[in-house]
């Protein structure tokens, strides 16, 4: 493809050329969604799980609640039966621990709700929120220490380092499941 000679349009004018036309009949430029002006730091993603104690107790509102209005972006979400091979990809490092099996038989006694969010900081920011493992030293404020009783039904999962996001958000959604989509109340939330 051959591009005129003078200044290049960059990525931002593309975005903002893509959403002004987007939805146009015969206008619509070719091409991925765009994020326009988001900086990289705010794209930072996480996987979060709600597992299948929070679904039967009807948490799962309750949860998704705290994140937004923290205000992380849901850019992922779907309900669903998960089966061991998706489990022993997810828990590949506990696979030889003796509480194994009984972490297995959890995760699959019924459906949970995994989710992607984004946002400054999100993994970090969402570690914290949802606290200690043991819910018994969680701290009072956090998803666990006001929701879990029982180290066995901590409600929630959430990655605990950018790569490790990375790779469960891989075992759980296809790219084309992540919705790029640009937040209203940016500024709001971040400031200029």
């Amino acid at each position: 493809q051959v591009r005129p000679a003078g200044p290049s349009m960059g990525s931002l004018g593309r975005c903002l050329a893509r959403s002004l036309l987007r939805g146009q009949p015969g206008l619509s430029p070719p091409g991925p969604r765009c994020y326009g002006s988001v900086p990289r730091e705010l794209q930072e993603q996480t996987l979060v799980l709600v597992k299948p104690d929070a679904v039967q107790r009807r948490l799962v509102g309750n949860v998704i609640q705290r994140f937004e209005r923290r205000g992380f972006k849901l850019v992922a979400m779907k309900l669903l039966q998960a089966d061991q091979g998706l489990l022993d990809k997810h828990y590949q490092q506990l696979r030889q621990k003796p509480f194994y099996p009984q972490l297995l038989a959890y995760m699959t006694s019924g459906p949970l709700v995994a989710m992607v969010l984004e946002g400054y900081n999100v993994v970090r920011s969402t570690r914290a929120m949802v606290g200690d493992t043991d819910s018994a030293t969680a701290a009072a404020g956090t998803i666990r220490g006001d929701l879990s009783m029982h180290v066995s039904r901590n409600v929630v999962h959430a990655s605990d380092s950018v790569e490790t996001a990375r790779r469960e958000i891989g075992f759980w959604f296809q790219q084309d499941e992540l919705v790029a989509w640009e937040s209203g109340d940016r500024d709001y939330t971040y400031g200029p």
